[in-house]
């Protein structure tokens, strides 16, 4: 029983073995049939879809090709039409140029036609040339023999008439415009240099330094140059100034370019004097002092001449430049008062022209600085004081006006004008400078020998100081228009062979007198 109960589970487990294998065979026949159905499918959508790009590929080439075919027969029709258009304009330039070359032929033609009466005319024209010629010289020993004058002695007789003719009209112009000038300037011109004078109060004399030191008597001599002359030495290696101690009673004369320095020496001699001990060691504490006072002196004499002018920021250098002037004169003029003096009057002219009148004064104050070193350093004043302005820092218009104030360079503003007028008015105004009584009769003997060798003066006289010079011609030989000419030749020869300050005023005086007797 129990075997066969085993038997029956073996065979019952043989046929589910058997089934079990049958039935997963089938599903996976089921299974591939039912995958390449579906590949199948997959193949034919793809075909088909291939297809479809195909035909869509083919038609989109057949657009782009049928826009190109277009494109290019739009393009080709533009170029045919501008190459007829190139054609035709070459058409009618090429007839244009026919009938160019058609005129040009004409003219050519006309050309040698007119050049061919040209030559023949030019030849009748050669021959009448030749018979005028004749005529002319024929007509011109006819002319030398009735006027007893050549052809060349004619030509400079005409040339003279006209060269009198063209001078005497110059005369007559000159004179007009000089006039003219003279009455609208002249009086714009007293009108503001008379403004600025009375607004000036100055010293009708200016202070003038001395060189010479008053003894109490002639004992003193001995005293200042002492044993074997050690005190003399001493006071001139001190100052650097020359004592002259001749015969002039109770008086010592010092002698020095330097003007600080001459003024040290003076002031330190009337110390020692004062004091009454003379030797070495104390005539050096005294110039050492003495120096000191000065030097504080000078600072104050600038600062006080720039704060009375209201001439502000010069630098430390210009002030006691300035203050040096204080001991140096010109013409027995003090230089410190003289310059504020130009200051003050190119203030007055300035503010009378409407002109920046603080500018006006500072290039008036400084134009005579460098007469402070002119002694030490070559050069004119105006040339060395337009360097120290311009090394102190000083604008390019105050250094051109102080190099120009002389004339040295030409003027190049109206500031420098009115610093040259400023300067000849304050050096030129009565009692301001002191000459020598033998440079002053030298000075109007020369005036009067410059007027007296001009042809038809007769008497020349320098009158006014020598600030106007009357010359007297004759009437019969000098002209009114001549006189104007003359007077102008005579004060430029003055100004090329004489310095003066200021200005000369030349009047030629010319008077025709007719005299007649009646008798019986």
């Amino acid at each position: 029983m129990y075997a066969t109960y085993i038997l029956l589970i073996v065979i019952g487990g043989l046929l589910g073995f058997v089934g079990f294998h049958f039935l997963r065979e089938r599903i996976a026949t089921e299974k591939s049939k039912e995958a390449e159905n579906h590949a199948a499918m997959i193949v034919h959508t793809a075909e088909q879809k291939a297809q479809s790009l195909i035909k869509e590929a083919q038609l989109e080439a057949k657009d782009r090709l049928l826009k190109m075919k277009n494109d290019f027969d739009a393009e080709t029709a533009d170029a045919r039409a501008e190459i007829k258009s190139l054609e035709k304009r070459l058409q009618q330039k090429e007839e244009h140029l026919d009938k160019k070359n058609e005129q040009i032929e004409a003219q050519t033609k006309e050309m040698a036609r007119r050049e061919k009466a040209i030559h023949q005319k030019e030849a009748e024209i050669e021959v009448l040339k030749k018979e005028y010629n004749e005529m002319i010289t024929q007509e011109r020993k006819k002319l030398e023999a009735l006027s007893g004058l050549t052809a060349e002695g004619a030509k400079e007789l005409l040339l003279q008439s006209m060269e009198n003719e063209a001078k005497h009209d110059a005369a007559k112009l000159i004179k007009r415009i000089t006039t003219e000038a003279r009455e609208n300037a002249d009086k714009e011109a007293k009108k503001i240099i008379a403004t600025a004078i009375q607004r000036y109060a100055g010293d009708f004399v200016v202070e003038r330094t001395v060189s010479v030191v008053q003894l109490p008597d002639d004992e003193m001599k001995g005293r200042i140059i002492g044993r074997e002359g050690r005190n003399i030495r001493a006071l001139e290696a001190a100052t650097g100034i020359d004592l002259i101690i001749d015969d002039t009673p109770e008086a010592v004369i010092l002698s020095g370019f330097n003007p600080v320095r001459r003024e040290v020496a003076r002031l330190s001699l009337i110390r020692l004097i004062e004091d009454g001990r003379i030797h070495p060691a104390r005539i050096e504490d005294i110039v050492k002092k003495v120096g000191e006072e000065v030097e504080v002196a000078i600072k104050e004499a600038g600062d006080q001449a720039a704060f009375d002018l209201g001439v502000h920021g010069l630098s430390n250098e210009l002030i006691r430049y300035l203050g040096m002037l204080k001991f140096r004169t010109s013409y027995a003029q003090n230089m410190l008062q003289h310059s504020v003096e130009v200051g003050f009057l190119c203030g007055a002219m300035a503010a009378e022209l409407g002109l920046n009148v603080k500018l006006a004064k500072r290039m008036g104050l400084l134009h005579d600085i460098g007469k402070a070193v002119d002694h030490e350093v070559d050069g004119s004043h105006a040339e060395i004081g337009a360097r120290l302005a311009k090394k102190c820092g000083e604008s390019s218009r105050v250094v051109h006006a102080i190099a120009a104030h002389h004339e040295e360079i030409p003027p190049e503003s109206i500031y420098d004008v009115l610093v040259q007028a400023a300067d000849g008015l304050s050096g030129a105004r009565p009692g301001a400078r002191k000459e020598l009584l033998e440079n002053y009769i030298k000075r109007l003997e020369e005036l009067e020998a410059i007027a007296n060798s001009f042809k038809g003066v007769s008497n020349a006289y320098a009158i006014q100081a020598g600030r106007e010079l009357r010359v007297i011609v004759d009437g019969g030989s000098i002209s009114d228009e001549n006189a104007v000419l003359l007077s102008r030749d005579i004060a430029r020869k003055i100004e090329e062979s004489l310095t003066f300050p200021g200005q000369i005023k030349v009047m030629v005086i010319r008077e025709t007198r007719a005299v007649e007797y009646a008798n019986k």
